[in-house]
């Protein structure tokens, strides 16, 4: 139990992986510690009060967007329709008027 160690060379080798290990560390260990707050986790976002203008979530904005473009779409189509609908029934119109007669011809 007396030995002593006696001191030993390192090698470069050695030495380089050695600094190489302690610079990885480095970099892993030190974003993780300094993120670390000592706050307690949230357990929900929203608040206990409602306010008048709760933020509304990501999906709640991508249904309202979806809405209103459905509903810009169906008055388009619609309105095409009535235009449409409008035109040929004024052709008719017209060339009842210069036939001079009633009936409608196809």
């Amino acid at each position: 139990m007396g030995e002593r160690s006696e001191p030993t060379q390192i090698c470069r080798r050695n030495a380089l992986a050695f600094f190489g290990y302690a610079a990885a560390f480095g970099l892993v260990a030190s974003p993780a510690i300094l993120i670390t707050s000592p706050a307690g986790a949230q357990t929900s976002t929203t608040p206990a009060t409602p306010s008048i203008e709760t933020p509304k979530s990501g999906t709640e904005r991508r249904q309202e967007r979806r809405t209103g473009r459905a509903e810009r779409r169906h008055e388009r189509r619609t309105g095409r329709a009535e235009r449409r609908e409008a035109r040929r029934t004024g052709r008719e119109e017209r060339r009842n008027a210069r036939d001079g007669t009633a009936e409608q011809k196809k």
